[in-house]
């Protein structure tokens, strides 16, 4: 029979063990979804210590900060870590709408723990439903962050660790394992969750690759051409709206005659074709609404004589109703008067 092996033998074994299993992983995870979770962590920080503190007028809601932002961490690992075996444990019971987005999951669980730390008072005064809660907490949360008590890099670190811990699916982070730093290394160039930066001049958004196309098809300062087909092809995407209200020239806009009865529209660049196209229409409502007593022919026969004198470049020069008016007054006062009442 062989000797039994010593504790120091045994310890080189588990640890040779250990050297012939050990892996690498890849680590990365959903940077956006691990920011929107650390803003949570703040917040909910924010009201565990303003609900706690209810009705105290010795301490403030920052004095008990360190003391609650620890129980907050120790009692998010934990819930976190044993997420999987509750959620099997429960999977009879549990509502099919509960979401199991990470997000959701981890909101829900600082939302407990600020629950917990409510004090009696709170509870019944009505404070938690008061307008002065809300701004107080809003108040701690700006203080936190101009004094980085809880820095947001901390945050993401720990809000990456809570995502991986409760993404069963392996849908927000990267579950990915290698034996060797060589094989780890060339994942990592290719990983779909690796931290991408916005290459569009101004933006300084980051986002996972899987995301790339998904940024660039709402990044507000990606250069695109108009939404309205003009010649410019070199606008911000934030900048469109303004483009097509205000400069672009295929902006529709009403007819200068609008006012007196036109009612066409069109690109501003055609607006002059559609005056000049037009002329004999917008002739015709100038005078109705300028001469409402005259009678149909009376206006027609005036039309004629308008259209049909040497002076009619007059017209045609007209971009709107009051230009008009003026250039038949002209041309009526270099014409002989017609046998007609005229009402202005």
């Amino acid at each position: 029979m062989d000797a039994p092996l010593t504790d120091m033998e045994l310890g080189h074994n588990k640890i040779e063990t250990e050297k012939k299993n050990l892996l690498f992983s890849c680590g990365f995870s959903d940077t956006g979804v691990v920011h929107k979770i650390a803003q949570v962590l703040l917040q909910g920080l924010a009201t565990a210590c303003v609900d706690s503190m209810t009705g105290d007028i010795f301490r403030t809601a920052t004095s008990v900060a360190v003391d609650i932002r620890k129980e907050l961490v120790e009692y998010l690992i934990q819930r976190s870590e044993s997420f999987i075996a509750d959620t099997v444990l429960l999977e009879d019971h549990l509502a099919e709408e509960v979401s199991d987005h990470p997000y959701d999951l981890i909101s829900d669980f600082v939302e407990t723990f600020a629950t917990v730390k409510r004090n009696v008072w709170g509870r019944f005064s009505g404070w938690l439903l008061s307008e002065r809660r809300e701004d107080k907490i809003d108040d701690v949360v700006q203080e936190m962050e101009l004094s980085k008590f809880w820095p947001i890099d901390r945050r993401e670190s720990l809000a990456q660790t809570l995502l991986k811990n409760v993404d069963i699916s392996n849908t927000f982070h990267c579950d990915m394992k290698f034996n060797a730093p060589e094989e780890l290394e060339n994942h990592v160039t290719l990983c779909r969750f690796r931290s991408m930066v916005c290459n569009n001049e101004g933006c300084n958004a980051r986002f996972i690759a899987d995301h790339v196309e998904k940024h660039d098809m709402t990044c507000p300062f990606k250069v695109v051409p108009c939404e309205q087909k003009c010649s410019s092809h070199s606008i911000m995407r934030r900048e469109m709206d303004r483009h097509c209200l205000t400069v672009c020239p295929m902006r529709l806009v009403n007819c200068p005659f609008y006012q007196v009865g036109c009612r066409s529209t069109s690109p501003h660049c055609a607006l002059d074709e559609h005056i000049s196209e037009s002329l004999h229409d917008h002739l015709l409502l100038v005078l109705w609404s300028t001469r409402k007593e005259a009678s149909a022919d009376k206006l027609k026969v005036l039309m004629e004589q308008l259209e049909k004198s040497p002076f009619s470049s007059h017209l045609a020069a007209a971009r709107d109703p009051r230009s008009l008016i003026l250039a038949v007054k002209k041309i009526e006062a270099k014409l002989e008067p017609l046998d007609m009442e005229v009402v202005n």
